[in-house]
């Protein structure tokens, strides 16, 4: 028989079994309290889905409503009175993540699937689980903020697991995470044009591929979309830890218009960097234009400088990546052909606002149109 006990001031209908229910989930709080520090996110992970996944089952299994988590709430609160971790709200995102990832502490995902997104293939087979076609991606990697906001703005589990991943691997915050996200990432990541099959060993022509994008988002740079590359270079080094965080996990800067002199020629190139992972390092050129097949001769120039003057014996082969405002993919895919040094095109982007602005002025045509119509009504009068 359900009992009727206020909360708040109001009456709420109790279920039968509640009250045990409750108390078996406060001995599960403190014995994870006493296991570690609430703070920790594998246990914290664990509990909140322990929570969640029972909120689920008595709703479903005994048809209790939605008043049962206002009433948990409050109990809750009245327990653990230092704890801000069980208002409505959040058991209510306890209950979404235990739905969304029912094979916790993973989330399964197809082989299948996983195999269409930009995913290293040796992290993929790492991850894959024996003699099956499915992948599990460890859920405890992200903490629980990472978590709410990821399944909010993402509902295909594939692509959740990919972001789990990146987010991860790229030590983003759960701001950053939602800015990549926004910004599409995940099309971005690994669509570099580039000859790295050709002229890299596997698998570091797998982890090059994967180390590039396109477009490249410099957003953080303002409306430059007048500037020159000397600008934008500058730009870049002043700002060089957004630089670094829209290059990628692994890059590190050297240095902008780093010098090499050829025969007692001197050359600068634009932007210098390492990647950490690919022991190797990257000759970046910015072109503030459209791409031109000329451009890969002078990148293909540099990489060979800095393999002859600056790359180390244990270092791997320098690789060129030259970042265009726009590129005809067909262009750069035959502007690389036959090419021998490891090299990706992309475009970048910065702040889309002199874009707008300049998509909302009136066109010649419209301009020339609206006179001939003065000039004609002139006439007329």
């Amino acid at each position: 028989m359900n009992k009727i006990i206020e909360t708040n001031g109001l009456p709420v209908d109790i279920p039968e079994g509640y009250e045990k229910w409750r108390k078996d989930l406060e001995a599960l709080i403190e014995k994870c309290k006493l296991k570690a520090v609430i703070g920790v996110n594998a246990e914290m992970l664990s509990l909140y889905w322990s929570i969640g996944h029972d909120i689920l089952e008595k709703q479903v299994s005994s048809g209790w409503g939605a008043q049962v988590i206002e009433r948990l709430s409050a109990d809750l609160f009245r327990h653990f009175p230092d704890d801000r971790g069980y208002s409505v709200r959040n058991l209510k995102n306890m209950r979404s993540f235990a739905k969304a990832y029912p094979h916790y502490p993973f989330v399964q995902v197809p082989l299948a699937q996983m195999s269409k997104l930009p995913i290293e293939k040796g992290v993929l087979a790492s991850l894959r689980v024996e003699q099956t076609d499915f992948v599990q991606v460890p859920l405890a990697q992200i903490s629980w903020y990472h978590h709410i906001s990821l399944i909010t703005k993402v509902k295909d589990e594939a692509t959740r697991a990919f972001y789990i991943l990146e987010t991860a691997a790229n030590g983003w915050s759960r701001d950053v995470m939602l800015m990549q996200i926004e910004n599409k990432y995940i099309e971005a990541k690994g669509k570099a044009i580039t000859n790295f099959e050709n002229t890299l060993p596997s698998p570091q022509s797998d982890l090059a591929k994967y180390a590039f994008k396109d477009p490249y988002k410099f957003s953080f740079l303002g409306t430059v979309a007048l500037q020159n590359e000397l600008d934008i270079e500058k730009s870049l080094a002043s700002r060089v830890t957004d630089f670094l965080l829209e290059m990628g996990r692994g890059f590190s800067f050297i240095g902008r218009q780093y010098h090499v002199s050829v025969d007692g020629d001197d050359y600068y190139i634009d932007l210098l960097m390492y990647h950490l992972k690919l022991h190797c390092y990257v000759v970046v050129e910015l072109k503030a234009v459209e791409f031109i097949p000329e451009f890969v001769s002078k990148l293909n120039f540099y990489i060979s400088a800095v393999d002859e003057y600056v790359k180390s014996p244990e270092d791997n082969p320098t690789i060129g990546l030259l970042l265009c405002r726009t590129k005809s993919d067909n262009k750069a895919r035959f502007a690389l052909r036959g090419i021998t040094q490891p090299m990706g095109i992309a475009q970048y982007e910065t702040e889309k606002l002199f874009a707008d602005v300049a998509s909302s002025l009136p066109q010649i045509e419209d301009i020339e149109k609206g006179l001939e119509k003065e000039n004609d009504d002139e006439i007329e009068e």
